[in-house]
């Protein structure tokens, strides 16, 4: 057994409005290090929910993968991406492309499929010059601080997601769904509670029934869990709402939530959802070289805008299917 093992663990810095950061030395072997540590690091996310290691020196995508992969097992294959990715390996991918000028508000990973990752791993490779924080905030607080009434709704009745696939908005069918094969898709959609519709046009428009509220695998914990708020129109910039509205209509939309029982959500409730998250928001600026791990169950994540080179890699682990999700019944396609 080397030393090194037997010496304890770093402390994390606990700071109000910032997440857990763990300090350490630049080491000359991310990767080894990375391993070593690894019981050490997943106590902390088990503990905290997420936690922000700064000092390992992340460069390169292929350095950035093997530590992820020494700290999570097998990565996942992305599917039902909502906006393209570079891949950069397997389960590696880049940051979803959306505008530098635009914050991508609080949500949890995939958290409208079936089967959503664990846990995130995010590394920075390049920080940009100003902004591009990746804030987190902690899902049981956040449902804590919802109005009964509302977050009561939304767990008794689940949210429904609606999407319109085209080649010009968001991800494309195969970016989405692995392949633009029709047989395919449709078996995908089946195998995974989305009911869906070819349009005359040849577009694909699904929705799906999900749970908002789900109990933490390990902890039992009720946490707030979805994308109602961030998938909503009324999150859009107000210019490019206008713009999607008056080409596609209101029914193409390229996403869009609903309560579970197909009512619009008004952008007053948008508007309460993203305040709540924001009052509970915890950010640090990325510095080159920095990983941040994340309880994709616990701790919803966001990405502030920017401006420079931005380049944070990131990749999905541990699939489970959460207490609390609801599945679309069968419907009708054509």
């Amino acid at each position: 057994m080397s030393s090194s093992s037997l010496a304890p663990p770093p402390e994390v810095e606990l700071r109000p409005g910032k997440p857990p950061i763990l300090h350490v030395e630049t080491p000359g072997d991310a990767v080894g290090w990375a391993a070593e540590h690894r019981d050490a690091l997943r106590a902390q996310v088990a503990e905290h929910g997420v936690v922000l290691v700064r000092g390992l020196g992340l460069r390169q995508a292929d350095q950035a993968g093997a530590v992820f992969a020494g700290l999570a097992g097998g990565l996942m294959t992305e599917r039902e991406a909502f906006a393209p990715r570079q891949p950069h390996g397997p389960g590696l991918y880049s940051s979803s492309a959306w505008p530098a000028n635009q914050p991508m508000c609080m949500h949890h990973e995939l958290s409208y499929a079936l089967e959503v990752p664990g846990l995130m791993l995010f590394a920075c490779l390049s920080a940009p010059s100003e902004g591009g924080a990746t804030g987190v905030a902690d899902a049981e607080h956040v449902l804590k601080a919802l109005p009964a009434e509302l977050s009561d709704r939304f767990e008794r009745e689940g949210w429904l997601l609606t999407r319109s696939y085209n080649d010009e908005i968001g991800a494309s069918l195969a970016e989405s769904f692995g392949t633009d094969d029709r047989a395919a898709v449709e078996r995908y959609c089946r195998d995974h509670a989305i009911d869906f519709a070819w349009q005359p046009d040849g577009s694909l428009r699904t929705r799906q029934l999900r749970g908002a509220v789900v109990r933490h695998p390990l902890t039992g914990r009720r946490c707030w869990f979805n994308q109602i708020a961030f998938l909503n129109e009324w999150t859009m910039d107000p210019e490019v709402r206008e713009y999607l509205v008056d080409v596609y209509g209101e029914d193409g939309l390229p996403f869009n939530t609903r309560f579970g029982d197909g009512t619009p959500i008004g952008e007053d409730i948008v508007q309460l959802l993203n305040s709540t998250y924001e009052a509970h928001t915890r950010r640090e600026p990325w510095q080159a070289g920095d990983m941040m791990l994340v309880d994709n169950i616990r701790t919803a994540h966001s990405r502030e805008a920017f401006t420079g080179e931005r380049q944070v890699l990131v990749a999905m682990a541990e699939p489970q299917r959460p207490a609390g999700f609801c599945a679309t019944p069968e419907a009708s396609r054509r």
